[in-house]
């Protein structure tokens, strides 16, 4: 393997995803959620990405933040060169790619001095402790004060038992030759053949059997860089949290809002435990163990900052809200950790039918009486949950929203044009939350056509035919290929109907639609100043 690759996989390009807990209002609400204030209400902020992959969460939120400086760096030139390609299409200009090793970066001489966010995603278990050093060095030297730090990785107590079985298909891979895709696909191939002969590790450790099952229904891509790096570090929750410190980092809590309440999750006497430790670095350790934690993803900040009980409440007001999912009435059904949150209707109803005219802030929910009778602790409990869930999103403010408008259009064309070839990327970039929306490809095919002012589904299903079939591709109904055009042409057009009925109405509410490619027409404009209904 190549010496510039410090070990980490690069024969297989790495998945296009877009990590919501990147987001930047998402950040700043998981602050506020925790009491913290968080600095990023102001504006020329910058932003960096370490470890950017392809790219594409960066581009997103650059895209939905025209006021944040983004900055964001991979050793993999391909990866960078793509990311720059969809940034140009996008007609993004407040992105910077670098190809750069973390060994370099630093001393990259266009970076900003400083910046308020650093984000790293799936980076410190899969590179080496040398190079977690430079990371480490390169936030002590280049995050602002009151800066924050993302981090998402992989947890020790959730991969304990797991670790025997990857170092096998580690060491299976590396026997084989040919591309590493088919070598990944053997070594699974060879872990079950060893699970079946009854081999008392599988016995004894039921999660590696679940997790091989799992590993055999994923993409070869998503594997080889998840299991298959020289490096794989899963972190005690403590030692992640010493080596950070070094940068004068304080853990300030999860980006997983859910995880902000205990009995979500955790038993009253799991809780009594926990309540009997003070120190957040010993019970952040202690919940990994209770939750049998595989992946945490966590904010760390360096000068933490707590409000007062008056300033927290006034946060929480001035943060704008909107609705993420479609809601016609009837009970919520949300789940977090295998159980059940149960959540009163006549609490939450009035809060989502107000949020379904348009964003409001906290604030505008309670001169609009969505609260009712329930005191701020319930009020505010409601709203974790609901954030959480992804039933609500935290959102930018009114100012700007023009300017946001325009770069979204921009860049969604770019990706809802790419969606006639491919359906690699999946989310469209909102001006209202700053983040992304999951539009699968066929959908965002639906609101090309829709931009370009063809407003009946027919005429949807009938461009997105035209293209797959062109193409050779037919559609799968109940496990089966349909091979009859009109088979094919009856499907879309049952879920261009279905898309119309149920999510055409939030994604014009959230300013997803793309910009008209070929014609002039107001059908694609949505004005994000407006009150709008976010649901048919």
């Amino acid at each position: 393997m190549s010496d510039w690759t410090s070990g980490y996989v690069s024969e297989v390009d790495y998945t296009h995803d877009f990590f919501h807990e990147m987001t930047p209002a998402a950040l700043a609400l998981a602050a506020t959620s925790k009491g913290h204030k968080h600095g990023l209400a102001h504006a020329n902020l910058s932003y960096c990405e370490l470890g950017c992959g392809q790219g594409f969460t960066t581009n997103l939120l650059a895209a939905a933040n025209p006021h944040i400086e983004f900055h964001a760096m991979d050793f993999n030139p391909s990866h960078i060169a793509g990311a720059r390609e969809l940034a140009t299409e996008g007609k993004i200009e407040n992105v910077h790619f670098y190809e750069r090793s973390f060994a370099d970066f630093d001393a990259e001489t266009t970076l900003p001095k400083q910046f308020d966010i650093i984000a790293l995603h799936g980076v410190m278990s899969w590179v080496s402790q040398q190079n977690r050093q430079l990371i480490v060095d390169f936030i002590r030297r280049r995050l602002k004060s009151g800066g924050m730090v993302y981090v998402s990785y992989n947890a020790l107590s959730g991969w304990a038992s797991v670790m025997p079985l990857r170092r096998i298909l580690l060491d299976r891979a590396a026997q084989g030759t040919g591309p590493l895709e088919e070598r990944i696909t053997e070594a699974l191939r060879f872990a079950g053949q060893l699970e079946g002969t009854g081999a008392k590790f599988f016995q004894a450790n039921p999660l590696a059997s679940a997790r091989l099952e799992k590993s055999k229904q994923m993409s070869p891509n998503y594997l080889a860089h998840e299991m298959f790096n020289a490096d794989w570090t899963p972190f005690h929750f403590a030692d992640l949290a010493e080596e950070l410190s070094e940068a004068k980092l304080s853990f300030l809590g999860s980006t997983g809002l859910l995880d902000h309440i205990d009995d979500l999750s955790l038993t009253p006497e799991q809780i009594a435990l926990l309540d009997g430790e003070s120190d957040p670095v010993r019970r952040e350790s202690l919940r990994d163990v209770l939750a049998n934690e595989q992946f945490r993803s966590d904010l760390f900040v360096k000068g933490a900052r707590r409000h007062t009980e008056r300033g927290a409440i006034g946060a929480w007001f001035e943060t704008p809200l909107a609705l993420m999912q479609r809601y016609s009435g009837g009970p919520l059904k949300l789940n977090w950790r295998s159980r059940d949150i149960a959540l009163d209707p006549a609490q939450y109803t009035p809060i989502l039918e107000a949020l379904g005219r348009g964003p409001v802030t906290v604030r505008g929910l309670l001169d609009q009486g969505a609260f009712g009778q329930m005191t701020w602790a319930e009020i505010s409990r409601l709203l974790t949950i609901l954030i959480g869930a992804k039933v609500l999103s935290p959102c930018l403010p009114l100012e700007g929203a023009q300017a946001r408008r325009a770069q979204c259009q921009a860049f969604n064309l770019a990706v809802s044009k790419r969606a006639e070839d491919s359906e690699t990327l999946r989310f469209l970039a909102s001006p209202i939350t700053g983040g992304g929306v999951e539009v699968d490809r066929i959908e965002q095919l639906f609101l090309l056509a829709y931009s370009e002012g063809k407003t009946e589904p027919t005429q949807w299903a009938d461009l997105v035919w035209r293209i797959l079939s062109a193409q050779g591709q037919r559609l799968q109904h109940e496990g089966q290929v349909l091979q009859r055009p009109e088979e094919n042409l009856a499907l879309l057009q049952a879920r261009a109907v279905a898309f119309a009925a149920r999510r055409l109405g939030l994604c014009k509410s959230l300013g997803v639609i793309p910009a008209a490619a070929n014609v002039t027409s107001g059908v694609g404009q949505v004005d994000v100043g407006q009150p709008r209904e976010a649901a048919a």
